[in-house]
Order: C-alpha cells, then sequence, then structure tokens
C-alpha cells in the first residue's frame, strides 16, 4: 500500500536567493538544501539524525509550517499560541505534495507536547463532541509523559496518515520505544508516511527506513543503520563502557574541566 499511498510529502525545497550568513539558514541542514536544491522523501519513513545544532528539529518545525500545522504541534485543526518560538524557515520552503492527501496527520513535538495537551483538554471540554476517546480516553496530563506519547500513536495515529515527530523518544523508556516502533511499523504498511529527527538507536533499526545524518558541515546524506552516528556511538560506548569514559574523563582533567556529574 505505500506505493499508492505515503507520500504525501515528496520533496522539500528551498526558495532561492536566501542569506546563509544568518540563523535558521546557516544551520547545516539548510545550507544542504540551498546546496542540493530538495530533499526527497520516500514512502515510509525518513529519519534525520545529528549532532545536536545541526537544525534537525529546525527543519522539522519548518515542515510541519510549511503543511500548515500549527508550531507548538497537534494536526493542522489546532490553532493555538503559547509563545511563538518557531524559526522563520517555514515561510521559505516549497513542499512538493502527493496526488493523495493523507487521511489524518499529526505534528509532534516533544518539548511542546504539554500545551498541545492543555488544547486537547480545552477542545474536549469546548468542542461539539469529545475529543479524549481518540487519545485513549484519558487527558494526557493524566499520563505519564511517556504514557501520553504512546496513547497518542496508538489511538490517535490512524492509516495513510503524515506525522512528523521531533525526537518522540524523549520521554520514552527504550521498551517504549520499542512499542513505538512496532506501532509506525504497522502504520507505515497502512500507508502513512513519517519523518522523524532522533537520536534514538532503537527506532532507527525500524525495518525499511530511510536514515540521512546531517554532519557538521552541512552535508546531508543517506546512510545504513549500522553507519548511523547513534547507533555507532552507542555501540562504541556499550562495548566498553569503563575505557570509553576513561578516555573522555582523562582527557577532561587533562584539558583542566570538571564534570558537574561527577
Amino acid at each position: 500500500m505505500t506505493s499508492a499511498y505515503g507520500r504525501f510529502i515528496q520533496q522539500i525545497r528551498l526558495v532561492p536567493g536566501v542569506d546563509d550568513s544568518r540563523y535558521p539558514f546557516s544551520l547545516p541542514a539548510v545550507r544542504h538544501l540551498a546546496r542540493s536544491g530538495a530533499l526527497t522523501l520516500p514512502a515510509g519513513v525518513t529519519f534525520l539524525v545529528g549532532e545536536n545544532g545541526t537544525g534537525k528539529s529546525t527543519l522539522i518545525e519548518a515542515v510541519a509550517v510549511a503543511a500548515g500545522f500549527n508550531p507548538e504541534g497537534g494536526s493542522r485543526n489546532f490553532r493555538f499560541a503559547t509563545r511563538a518560538t518557531e524559526s522563520v524557515l517555514g515561510n521559505h520552503l516549497i513542499l512538493t505534495r502527493g496526488i493523495r492527501k493523507p487521511r489524518t496527520d499529526f505534528f509532534l513535538r516533544a518539548e511542546s507536547y504539554y500545551n498541545v495537551a492543555s488544547e486537547i483538554e480545552r477542545l474536549n471540554q469546548a468542542g461539539p463532541r469529545p475529543l479524549l476517546p481518540a487519545y485513549g480516553g484519558v487527558s494526557p496530563h493524566e499520563r505519564s509523559h511517556g504514557e501520553s506519547f504512546l496513547d497518542l500513536a496508538t489511538h490517535r495515529f490512524g492509516p495513510a496518515g503524515l506525522y512528523l515527530l521531533d525526537e518522540p523518544e524523549a520521554a520514552l523508556s527504550v521498551q517504549s520505544c520499542l512499542a513505538l516502533l512496532t506501532r509506525m511499523y504497522d502504520l507505515i504498511e497502512q500507508g502513512s508516511q513519517f519523518l522523524v529527527a532522533t537520536h534514538s538507536p532503537v527506532l532507527l533499526a525500524l525495518p525499511g527506513a530511510t536514515i540521512m545524518e546531517i554532519s557538521d558541515e552541512g552535508i546531508l546524506e543517506q546512510v545504513d543503520f549500522d553507519q548511523a552516528l547513534p547507533v555507532r556511538l552507542t555501540r562504541e560506548f556499550l562495548g566498553a563502557p569503563g575505557r570509553f569514559l576513561r578516555n573522555l574523563l582523562d582527557t577532561g582533567e587533562s584539558n583542566g574541566t570538571q564534570n558537574s556529574w561527577h
């Protein structure tokens, strides 16, 4: 089914002529768009990985804004603002859309889901019909952060949907990451498309996923699971945590720095 559905956003392009010396156009991910001309998204799931500061979350947010989502998250029917912190990048992106429209959609920002949860409660009370059944029947504020994320994926996400997720693992245990991976796999089989910024090696193991890695130099290229930065670093650490930490801490001492977490 992913051949017929699952490509609701096919390409992301940056309008020409922006000043790449200023934020957010100076971010590595955005510089790549300026140089390459476009980022092509396949059907299924595309993961964006890279170090902090490479522009993964900023790009996800900008795609969401360009696609008509509320900058703080939610579906395209959500229209509220707690504090406007989004960049102007969304106004400078051009999205090439597929022939079919998604049946449903959602933009999840881990850092602002509390605000979305408050809006869900408000709409549940003020709207023409109850909204909480679509989120598992319980207010997200009455669940842990991680439980509310899984409720969202389980009850609110549906087939042939478009889902933009910014670091969904932020609230999840390893077991919950596995549960989310399973749910994503099922939804992809049912024609959904995901664009996800993540640091989670667990989520990156999703079969058939496209992993795009952003370097500090602004190079964005497709990598295999084993090559992805979160996977490589996690394996190195788990393979020899003592040696890894000794090297890390000795380096810190030689530089005359102290770690507050000693």
